[in-house]
């Protein structure tokens, strides 16, 4: 459960900012970019150059695709993503459902109750140790 949660967060979060890049367009507005066009932007009356930026690379596609990546990386060692994860994501996605209900929400709902139950799982089968006790 754990791992389909983590490659579910990975790659939402690869797809939105590559169709960002690509489907939306945003790409073309590189140049701009990386030559210092947004140095002076003003936030409250954005270019398309800095509406397309935010979009893309600095939007949350790439935050979400190294949470993902993360899981999977606690995953394959064996070690229990905190829950904290899914309780953070899952109130923002239910803030963004809100927001803009045309969004791929759901799918985050999907993946934050896949993380919730895996770690629910993991933490009964395998319960930490209590302080001060041996080991078993």
């Amino acid at each position: 459960m754990i791992k389909w949660a983590g490659w579910i967060i990975t790659l939402c979060g690869t797809a939105h900012t590559l169709g960002a890049l690509t489907v939306e367009k945003a790409a073309r507005h590189a140049g701009e970019w990386f030559s210092g066009g947004l140095w002076s932007e003003n936030l409250a009356d954005m270019s398309s150059a800095g509406s397309a930026y935010f979009l893309s690379l600095a939007s949350f596609g790439m935050p979400l695709t190294l949470v993902g990546l993360t899981v999977l990386w606690l995953d394959r060692r064996g070690i229990t993503p905190p829950a904290f994860i899914a309780w953070t994501l899952g109130t923002w996605t239910v803030v963004d459902a809100m927001v803009l209900p045309f969004t791929p929400w759901p799918l985050f709902v999907l993946a934050c109750a896949l993380l919730l139950i895996g770690s629910r799982r993991a933490r009964r089968d395998n319960p930490a140790p209590v302080a001060g006790l041996p080991r078993a």
